[in-house]
């Protein structure tokens, strides 16, 4: 789990350059074939992740977890690579058993965190969300427990407090923080304050994170860094159930592993951190008084993201496109109400921008053009000086 981690990967991440794994051993004793207890990544002398919870040290335990982590499947029928993963909690929380494990699954490209429950003596994997960067997951400091109270979490040795939504430290045991009031469909953010180490001299007084709701379904990961908090601000106002739909920003551009579709996969366009947004200006694009029409972007496991926002001037409820890979002629459906609409943003420049002809302009400004989307395909060019770049919207 060791593997590159992309430029998306800011703040921590970077600070983990710095971490080095001791060697092959395990943190805690097993056999050979069970999953190590523990990660035995370190920052310094400190174990970033070690055993915790009240059966990190039962052999019986680790031997059961580990059967169940290998009869586990991804969605694409990839299986978890045991050496290089670890159980990062085993014991009892609320009353009831919980294992979580940081898992490999090299088919898939990517880290999976896996939580497990207890039916007698036999576990079973009730939970598995999929952090499509490899390897990216033990390096993060807060990781997300599913619990029917609401959201727990499970915070690395590097934190030193975690705040809620609230602004409020929370409070954990060996780890585990106790129920975080988290609304289904809503952003909010989680800060966590880092303990002064090898890779962080000084610590950090606030590494932020945001939860998209705890409706979010698995396998996507809810968890999204926010470093400098414009995520935060980006979702004000937004249902994430929404902007997770099949036609919404996060969930639109399917994955692909390989040469396979993987429906049942986190999609291309599920976030992972740098969500922001910027003003592309006041229109009209419905009745009343003109609203406010955003760019929302983000990093993907695929690259840049973007999709545009409509917030209108009553209030009411805001509109958004699918996402559009970033590329330098964006092209957006948005899915007005009785009226869906194409809108073409660019950055400014020395650019001649083309629409199909009779095409009716509805706003027409220097890098934005919102025209009607029509039941025929349109296809849109903006000529620069040494190249033409040519966007096309299937019918809505």
């Amino acid at each position: 789990m060791l593997s590159a981690r992309r430029s998306a990967t800011t703040g921590t991440a970077l600070a983990a350059l710095l971490l080095v794994t001791a060697g092959c051993g395990p943190i805690a004793d097993r056999k050979p074939a069970d999953l190590r207890v523990g990660y035995d990544s370190l920052d310094g002398n400190l174990a970033v992740w070690p055993p915790r919870g009240s059966l990190a040290g039962d052999a019986a335990a680790t031997a059961a977890i580990t059967t169940a982590v290998r009869e586990w499947r991804s969605p694409v029928d990839d299986r978890v690579h045991v050496p290089t993963s670890g159980i990062l909690f085993s014991g009892q929380v609320a009353g009831s058993a919980l294992a979580l494990v940081a898992a490999d699954v090299p088919g898939d490209a990517a880290s999976w965190l896996l939580q497990l429950d207890r039916d007698g003596q036999r576990w079973r994997v009730a939970h598995a969300t999929e952090y499509t960067d490899p390897g990216y997951l033990v390096y993060s400091d807060v990781l997300p427990v599913r619990d029917p109270d609401g959201r727990r979490y499970l915070t690395s040795a590097r934190v030193a407090r975690l705040l809620g939504p609230d602004g409020k430290a929370v409070t954990s045991t060996d780890g585990v923080t106790e129920p975080v009031a988290v609304p289904a469909c809503r952003a909010v953010e989680l800060t966590a304050a880092l303990r002064p180490t090898t890779s962080l001299p000084r610590g950090k007084a606030a590494d932020r994170v945001l939860d998209l709701g705890t409706a979010t379904e698995a396998p996507r990961y809810p968890l999204v860094r926010d470093d400098t908090g414009a995520g935060k601000r980006a979702l004000t106002g937004l249902d994430t159930c929404v902007l997770a739909g099949e036609r919404g920003p996060f969930g639109s551009v399917p994955r692909r592993i390989g040469d396979r579709d993987a429906p049942r996969s986190a999609p291309e366009s599920w976030p992972m951190a740098k969500i922001a947004t910027r003003s592309l200006g006041s229109v009209a694009l419905g009745d009343g008084e003109p609203g406010e029409l955003e760019q929302l972007s983000w990093d993907s496991p695929s690259g840049t993201m973007t999709a545009v926002v409509y917030r209108p001037a009553d209030g009411g409820t805001p509109v958004v496109s699918p996402a559009d890979r970033s590329t330098t002629l964006q092209a957006y459906h948005l899915p007005m109400p009785g009226r869906p609409l194409a809108v073409l943003s660019w950055r400014t420049g020395e650019v001649s921008f083309s629409a199909p002809p009779g095409t009716t302009r509805l706003v027409d400004r220097p890098g934005l053009v919102v025209v009607e989307h029509t039941d025929q395909r349109q296809t849109f060019s903006l000529a620069g000086t040494e190249k033409t770049w040519y966007r096309s919207l299937p019918t809505p």
